[in-house]
């Protein structure tokens, strides 16, 4: 899982990570100031924010702690105190609590905090698919501890990752139609992919990343019984044979089992998941179907994180990193001749 990012970045991020509590199970750098996207310099990503992800054995412990060493990154949240800010990470949206716009050691940051327990869920069931999807595609791990949960549910989450990919592609495709699904399966249903986001992101992050996305699922391609994977050619051909859509079907996780048999079986029927399943790997509409159950989950856990987003970064910061956002989608679209070519 570990990959490479910037060069001579290792001391900064250890500077970051020093400057909160050491009680992390998991952490990770993402996105754009971390892993260069196509049609961004390198004086541009040392400008972009840094995004973070802790994962934490006991969030009220934990948020404690960081709330005596750094009060001020929190809203006006703080005031509630950590057992009631913990209750807000857990119980609302993706079970995420960030805190955004944060300057630390010369650079601005956002970071979200997700209990272990919770992210195991997310990454073995796609519950909300929010961290999980991060995971999805290449990050730069930090702190991996020893629980072997999570190390299993990490690779769990690479696998389903590829198996509903598959699902949604043809009989023959090259990696990087691969990836691009891949790296495209959680802004399926996003909202803020339509306001508030670059429309080229997907491609911008696979065009310039296709080696680290190599090295995430090489592996699981070699030993995956369902795909005959040419890595020299970059090719690819799998079973799309209605058992052998079947089988993928039986192999996604439980929350998208359960989205896919809700669009399928009308109310009333209650059919066995098993069967509704066989009915869909029979359908030439299948891909679509899984494309419709990815996006009502990623929908649902958008809104409801971006909503908690709000009282969690505060309305100034809410507006300030919005305003970034609309800036970066009008660059997008003004680039978008440039991107169109390359397809």
């Amino acid at each position: 899982m570990t990959l490479p990012a910037l060069h001579n970045t290792g001391v900064l991020y250890r500077r970051i990570l020093s400057q909160f509590p050491q009680d992390i199970s998991l952490a990770f750098a993402y996105g754009s100031g971390v892993f260069k996207q196509h049609g961004t310099s390198q004086g541009q990503m040392e400008k972009n924010m840094l995004d973070f992800v802790f994962a934490v054995d006991d969030p009220v412990t934990w948020h404690t702690m960081n709330l005596l060493q750094n009060r001020k990154h929190y809203s006006i949240l703080k005031l509630l105190g950590p057992t009631m800010i913990s209750s807000i990470q857990n119980e609302h949206g993706a079970s995420v609590y960030y805190n955004t716009l944060v300057p630390v050691d010369g650079r601005i940051i956002k970071y979200g905090v997700i209990s272990t327990e919770s992210l195991i869920d997310d990454l073995t069931h796609w519950k909300t698919m929010y961290v999980a999807g991060r995971l999805h595609k290449p990050v730069k791990m930090l702190v991996q501890g020893e629980n072997g949960k999570l190390r299993a549910a990490l690779v769990a989450n690479l696998k389903s990752a590829v198996t509903a990919s598959f699902l949604m592609l043809p009989e023959s495709f090259t990696e990087e139609d691969l990836f691009l699904q891949i790296a495209g399966l959680s802004y399926a249903g996003d909202f803020r992919m339509v306001i508030g986001e670059d429309k080229s992101k997907v491609a911008n992050i696979v065009q310039d990343n296709i080696q680290h996305f190599r090295i995430l699922y090489s592996n699981i391609l070699r030993d995956c019984p369902q795909v005959v994977y040419k890595p020299q050619q970059g090719k690819l051909e799998v079973d799309k044979s209605p058992e052998g859509q079947f089988t993928q079907l039986m192999a996604l996780p439980r929350t998208l089992q359960q989205r896919i048999t809700k669009l399928v079986d009308p109310p009333g029927k209650n059919r066995d998941v098993e069967e509704i399943l066989l009915q869909v790997a029979q359908d030439p509409d299948c891909g679509a179907v899984v494309q419709q159950g990815i996006s009502s989950i990623v929908k649902s856990s958008s809104i409801t994180q971006s909503i908690k987003g709000i009282a969690t970064a505060g309305l100034w910061k809410t507006v300030s990193y919005s305003s970034k956002k609309m800036m970066k989608m009008w660059k997008g679209w003004r680039r978008k001749p440039s991107v169109s070519q390359m397809s």
